[in-house]
Parts: C-alpha cells; sequence; structure tokens
C-alpha cells in the first residue's frame, strides 16, 4: 500500500468515524433542541447535514489540488 493510498484510507476512515458518532448522537441531541420548537430541530439537522457535505467538499477540492499540483 503506497502512502497516498493509506492517507487516503485513513481520512475516509476518520470522516466516517466522525460523521457515524454524529449519527448515533443526534437523538439525544434532538431531544435536547426540541425546547426550541420544531425550528430548533430543523436548524440542527440541517446544519448536520451541511457540515457533512462541506467536509466532503472540502475534502475533494484538496485532493484536486493536490493532483493538479498546484498550492493555489
Amino acid at each position: 500500500m503506497s502512502s497516498e493510498t493509506r492517507n487516503a484510507c485513513i481520512a475516509a476512515a476518520l470522516i466516517m468515524a466522525v460523521i457515524a458518532g454524529g449519527m448515533l448522537a443526534m437523538p439525544t441531541i434532538m431531544t435536547y433542541v426540541t425546547g426550541f420548537g420544531p425550528a430548533g430541530g430543523l436548524a440542527l439537522a440541517l446544519a448536520f447535514m451541511g457540515a457533512f457535505f462541506a467536509i466532503l467538499w472540502l475534502r475533494g477540492r484538496y485532493q484536486n489540488r493536490r493532483r493538479n499540483g498546484s498550492e493555489d
């Protein structure tokens, strides 16, 4: 296994662990947020999904930048 492949596997495992931990903690967090009403629950769910896509988007940008060789 090359260094690049190993680093990609480690990054994917960490991202998956953080997302899985967030999904497991989401019901508990949602019960606390329901005191703010449905809007609070919706805001939390949207923030969680936005963070998920932002992490994947940033990882893709980083990989493209490394692949193209520019440090822009």
